[in-house]
């Protein structure tokens, strides 16, 4: 006769492992607020695309060597940010950084506004690091713009505004004007 061999009872460990896992999925953080923000542009139209005049555009070409050309200049990464704030707030009314135009917003009132249009064209080389790096510049100015606009009419910076009508208003007049346009070979090797 053959001795019973004693066995662990494994019915109930498939509950225990499904609570487990709801548990850890339920108290643990999903970080998602990955990835860039950016308004898409409305589906193609028979109409023609409207008439930017070339003073209100701040062009940015990235090569496959990951070189910046910025408005027909060779760049760097560490001067775009304030070359894109003087470009959009153009605050000595140069007559070759974008026109502004008067709009009433608001909680702000009657404001000036800027036309100007950063448009960002990358080489299919372009590497993903310097593609972040230089969208996280253009970001950074048209943040810092912001901040500088809300602590001028609210007295506190623009992440720190508790009103969403505050924020809006804050978004209306400086807002994100980013063209990209398809990855093509712009210059330059990898």
């Amino acid at each position: 006769m053959a001795k019973k061999i004693p066995e662990i009872n494994s019915g109930s460990m498939a509950d225990i492992s499904f609570l487990l896992l709801t548990f850890f999925l339920l108290t643990s953080s999903i970080n998602t607020d990955m990835g860039i923000t950016r308004k898409l542009p409305p589906p193609p139209s028979d109409e023609p695309p409207p008439k930017i005049k070339e003073r209100n555009i701040f062009s940015v070409l990235v090569n496959a060597n990951d070189q910046l050309l910025v408005r027909g200049n060779l760049g760097d990464i560490s001067t775009l940010k304030d070359k894109t704030v003087e470009f959009l707030s153009n605050p000595s009314n140069d007559p070759n950084l974008p026109e502004k135009t008067i709009k009433y917003i608001d909680l702000l009132g009657n404001i000036e506004v800027s036309k100007g249009v950063v448009s960002l064209q990358n080489d299919r080389g372009t590497s993903y690091e310097m593609y972040i790096m230089v969208q996280n510049e253009l970001t950074a100015a048209v943040n810092e713009l912001r901040d500088k606009l809300s602590k001028e009419k609210f007295g506190r910076n623009f992440e720190d505004l508790t009103s969403d009508a505050k924020k809006e208003a804050i978004q209306k007049a400086i807002p994100v004007s980013i063209s990209e346009a398809e990855p093509k070979n712009v210059g330059g090797t990898k």
